[in-house]
């Protein structure tokens, strides 16, 4: 079973959607490690490490994810999991900007996926089963 850290990083304490992911994961057989809201990078990846993690999947609502986020990509190579996919998703930046950049700002941060605000779980199910290489 492929295992996925989920939670709000920063200062951002939006739980409802939070607990869909979890819920919608789960039902999809994921083992699903949720750190819940108000979380930092550290939480991400002590999780990601106890857990085995194939993947973290970071939320942010209140627009200053991409702040929050800088660095991860590296912090999560010193802790060794170099591997680890890395998602985020929600409003993750101020104002209303260009989605295209917002996703190659994050890439270039060691991303994987970004997701754009609005878009669900549901639609995410595919490409996550195809990262982690499920059939």
């Amino acid at each position: 079973m492929k295992t996925i850290v989920i939670g709000v990083i920063g200062a951002d304490v939006h739980a409802v959607g939070n607990r869909v992911i979890e819920y919608i994961l789960t039902e999809n057989g994921y083992n699903v490690v949720n750190i819940g809201v108000l979380s930092a990078q550290e939480d991400f990846i002590n999780a990601a490490i106890e857990s085995n993690a194939n993947l973290i999947m970071v939320s942010s609502l209140y627009g200053h994810g991409e702040l929050d986020c800088m660095g991860m990509r590296q912090k999560c190579d010193e802790a060794g999991l170099n591997d680890i996919l890395l998602y985020v998703g929600g409003n993750v930046v101020v104002g209303k900007q260009d989605f295209a950049e917002v996703e190659k700002r994050f890439k270039e941060m060691g991303f994987n996926r970004v997701f754009p605000p609005g878009f669900t779980i549901e639609k995410a199910l595919p490409i996550i089963k195809k990262d982690l290489g499920q059939k």
